[in-house]
């Protein structure tokens, strides 16, 4: 199976374009839940592919409001690359989209579009759950503010974290495109001089007060402050290691989620990624 037999065809790719405001890249990925959106500019000779806008770079950059100095560039592939050939370079760069470019951009594909390959039979998906899953779970108390659970997320380099309650038993999930739902750029002030932490306060680093400082406009990315358990997902799909990629794969695309708990009985033991299942390729 190819690439061509898998891709989103250029024609239902929404994209966006520069010149353009990060607003554009973040209206859309709230819209679409998606980790991240192709960046075209329009020549005299047509389209060009300038690269992507990650929602990664749009929380890591909050102070940057052009698009064009926001766009990454990524590795790009032909249409008549094995989806095996796809799943490795994915796996070996990190990235979750590879545009299908020659010349222009023709598609793009996804490691859900590789998913849901597996989950269709169309590529190998035999392998055991058990053996693919990462034992390093990734965790965040339900009770922590949600922007301190971002930065948790961002420092652990992974887009979800398991969610556990007071007694130390998962609670729920929280994810990339849970926080990206409820964040908004606003306008505010930074502060340019002395200011001092108020000791009282909850999470003191959040509590910097400024004091007789001088403050410069700037553009910011705002999360609420309430508690995780506000924004997570309670109802967790979960696998046991028995099940094969192939199901796995099912349930991801069944649900639109991007990685799901391992459980031994009710003991919490793993964590199967969409990336896990593609290593298996």
């Amino acid at each position: 199976m190819n690439v061509a037999d898998a891709m989103t065809p250029r024609s239902e790719v929404v994209t966006v374009t520069i010149p353009g405001t990060r607003d554009d890249a973040l209206e859309y990925l709230q819209e679409q839940a998606f980790s991240s959106v192709p960046v075209i500019k329009e020549t005299d000779e047509g389209e060009e592919f300038r690269g992507i806008i990650s929602r990664d770079a749009l929380i890591e950059s909050p102070d940057e409001d052009q698009l064009a100095l926001l766009v990454e560039e990524v590795p790009t592939i032909s249409d008549d690359t094995s989806i095996e050939a796809a799943a490795r370079m994915m796996v070996e760069d990190g990235e979750r989209r590879l545009p299908i470019v020659d010349g222009q951009l023709k598609g793009i594909i996804t490691v859900t579009d590789v998913i849901r390959s597996i989950a269709n039979g169309d590529v190998d998906g035999d392998q055991i759950v058990g053996d693919l899953a990462n034992r390093d779970i990734n965790c965040v108390y339900e009770g922590t503010p949600l922007t301190v659970a971002e930065r948790e997320l961002s420092h652990a380099n992974v887009p979800y974290g398991v969610v556990l309650g007071d007694d130390g038993d998962m609670s729920g999930m929280l994810t990339e495109v849970d926080i990206i739902a409820v964040a908004r750029v606003v306008e505010g002030e930074d502060d340019t001089g002395d200011s001092i932490a108020n000791q009282d306060d909850d999470w003191a680093w959040e509590g910097i007060k400024a004091v007789g400082g001088r403050y410069m406009p700037t553009r910011n990315v705002e999360l609420p402050v309430e508690p995780v358990r506000e924004f997570m997902t309670a109802d967790v799909v979960t696998v046991n290691k028995r099940r094969t990629a192939e199901e796995a794969a099912q349930l991801m695309i069944e649900h639109d989620i991007e990685q799901v708990p391992l459980l031994s009985g009710d003991e919490l033991t793993g964590i199967v990624r969409d990336i896990d299942l593609l290593r298996g390729l």
